[in-house]
């Protein structure tokens, strides 16, 4: 879905022309990829009502023109996360004012014709652009017509316009059409042909399907929205805890993916397991949790270990173990 900011040809149709000459992209967030911040979605290359990353992959959804840049839990979007220029250019449009809202509680109509929310044009030599969505209100701090180098901080992630979870919508333009910066000129999806990143930024930004992005135990059953609040870091297990709980959100998933997930006590055996049936369709994200009620008088001190693992095709697409130690 195109994004449109404020002016004209910010929500171009969807292309692949072959680039006219080289441009680089730096990194459009302050954060640790893999770790403090995710992608979500890539660009859509399928020109059909089916959907494509640059990969191949599910992890994007019909006529998404950006790629999607989140961080794990709104509980890190309000400590604030720095939205950077990702090439030298002059700012040609801003916005700003535009209320951080779930967009299915404010309503879309709420935001139509301001999908993009708070965000930044920014113009490039060689008819180059690239646009930054979804800013937090009150976070802009450019102004139209100024100069800004790459990795200037434009704002910070928000939550505004046409969005469900806090995250930066990044576009980039080439005159008048919209381009995959992880294949630009590309002509059908699997080719990765003429990435624009630099080699720092494409190190950092290496493909990944699934993917963890919060995990953790706690001391009561866990919701995606307690997680989100980052109220599950307030409540790790004790001896007393009526039940311990390991919980675990992954993104990126396909149809027939299968999830399943363990959690063993201090002598390594098994306190409780649950395993789902296959997926039914693509899922941009799944949280699971599994957990155990106490029995005795307190929890046996030692180390308690998760393992969570994604099976795709017969084999691990993802395996991911963790642990907590009670004293």
């Amino acid at each position: 879905m195109a994004l449109p900011l404020i002016v004209a040809g910010a929500g171009a149709t969807a292309s692949v022309a072959q680039p006219e000459k080289p441009f680089s992209l730096a990194l459009p967030l302050d954060c640790k990829f893999g770790e403090t911040c995710f992608i979500q979605q890539y660009f859509d290359h399928d020109p059909s009502a089916g959907m494509k990353d640059y990969r191949c992959g599910a992890m994007t959804y019909d006529g998404h023109d950006g790629v999607d840049l989140r961080v794990p839990t709104m509980a890190a979007q309000q400590r604030g996360v720095s939205v950077l220029a990702a090439a030298a250019g002059i700012v040609k449009a801003v916005r700003d004012g535009i209320a951080d809202v779930i967009v299915r509680m404010a309503g879309f109509e709420s935001v139509r014709g301001r999908e993009c929310g708070n965000g930044v044009l920014i113009a490039h030599d060689g008819g180059w652009e690239t646009h930054y969505c979804h800013m937090a209100k009150g976070s802009v701090h450019v102004h139209d017509g100024e100069r800004v180098e790459a990795g200037a901080p434009l704002g910070l992630v928000g939550l505004s316009g046409q969005t469900e979870f806090p995250h930066l919508h990044f576009s980039v333009g080439h005159n008048g059409a919209m381009v995959d910066p992880f294949a630009a000129g590309a002509t059908d999806a699997c080719e990765v042909a003429h990435p624009l990143w630099s080699r720092t930024a494409a190190d950092a930004l290496a493909y990944h399907s699934p993917t963890v992005i919060n995990f953790g135990f706690a001391a009561e059953i866990m919701s995606i929205q307690d997680v989100e609040l980052g109220r599950a870091d307030a409540m790790p297990p004790t001896i007393d805890s009526p039940v311990l709980v390991a919980f675990i959100r992954a993104i990126g998933l396909k149809a027939a993916d299968v999830q399943s997930f363990t959690l063993r006590g201090p002598g390594g055996d098994v306190l409780a397991h649950s395993e789902s049936p296959p997926l039914d369709s693509n899922m941009a994200e799944r949280f699971m949790y599994v957990g155990k009620r106490k029995v005795t008088a307190e929890w046996p001190r030692g180390t308690y270990e998760a393992e969570f693992e994604i099976r795709r095709d017969g084999a691990t697409a993802l395996s991911r173990r963790f642990s907590f130690d009670l004293r």
